[in-house]
């Protein structure tokens, strides 16, 4: 009796182990790609804003 508990048990809560670990790497995937997507998004928008100051203090071109 004791062995049937504990296999039943254990075939019962493996699958929402499973698509639990799958749900955390999707959702952790997600939040990397957005935040290295952001990441490169800072360095463009700092890369124009540097474009556009030296441009405004050297009005010569």
């Amino acid at each position: 009796m004791p062995q049937e508990f504990w296999s039943n048990a254990l075939f019962s809560i493996t699958p929402t182990l499973i698509v639990g670990l799958i749900f955390w790497f999707v959702l952790r995937a997600i939040l990397r790609a957005d935040r290295t997507e952001r990441d490169a998004y800072a360095k463009i928008e700092a890369e124009e804003r540097a474009k556009v100051a030296k441009a405004a203090a050297n009005p010569e071109g």
